[in-house]
């Protein structure tokens, strides 16, 4: 792949043979970012896993400390007292049958759908054109649930969705460039903690074989991960 003069010269910044601890880390993160407008920066774990097993396929959510710069527009399929609560709680749309019926015809002005349990029959029929997208509610990611306020509260505050890819990896935003190194490193180890919390107890050999960070169109910035444990 050819590449611009840009990221050659982030790349020059970046010794590719060294893992950063991971202060420094993000301190390079934002130093390497070239584009014009608040970049995403993403943390990539290559683990030792293998989705095919069920009990190493994980998914989940976990609400990042400083969230990820970015609002989400969350749409609820509720009906009465709960779609009064979705509204309350600050959901950007929320209905029944109809809405469904307007997503169903190609409508997708928003990130994240949360659903009670008495909407995912109607919901079902959808899974062809939301599944692909990532934006079918599940029960292990928290939006599917009666709690509607608290979903809609913790999309809100910075709510993120992790799973397992094909390979093995988990990618997911920590921020934007605009953050600061310190911000970029709590959200960074909140994630670490929570993946290594739910290590499936079938993994041999290392869990994590690499962590490495970079922003939108940046090189990637390898990690240390005894720097990701140590505290203070």
């Amino acid at each position: 792949m050819k590449r611009g003069k840009k990221y050659l010269e982030a790349a020059k910044l970046i010794d590719k043979t060294k893992k950063y601890p991971v202060d420094e880390a993000m301190n390079l993160v934002k130093k390497t970012s070239y584009v014009k407008f608040d970049a995403t920066v993403e943390i990539a774990f290559r683990l030792n896993l293998d989705p095919r097993k069920a009990e190493q396929n994980l998914r989940g959510a976990i609400v990042l400390p400083h969230g990820t710069g970015k609002v989400s527009r969350v749409v609820v399929i509720a009906q009465g007292e709960k779609a009064k609560e979705a509204e309350a709680a600050g959901a950007d749309y929320v209905g029944g049958a109809e809405l469904i019926q307007k997503i169903g015809a190609g409508w997708f002005d928003f990130d994240v759908m949360v659903a009670t349990p008495d909407m995912m029959g109607q919901l079902g029929k959808l899974g062809r054109l939301l599944g692909p997208k990532g934006l079918m509610p599940n029960p292990k990611t928290g939006t599917v649930t009666m709690d509607v306020t608290k979903a809609v509260q913790e999309i809100k505050n910075g709510k993120i969705e992790y799973r397992v890819d094909k390979v093995g990896n988990i990618h997911a935003p920590i921020g934007r460039i605009s953050f600061t190194p310190e911000q970029l490193k709590e959200n960074a180890r909140t994630l670490y903690d929570q993946l290594n919390r739910i290590k499936p107890t079938t993994v041999k050999g290392t869990y994590m074989k690499s962590i490495t960070v970079t922003s939108s169109m940046a090189p990637g910035i390898h990690m240390d991960e005894e720097s990701m444990k140590a505290r203070g």
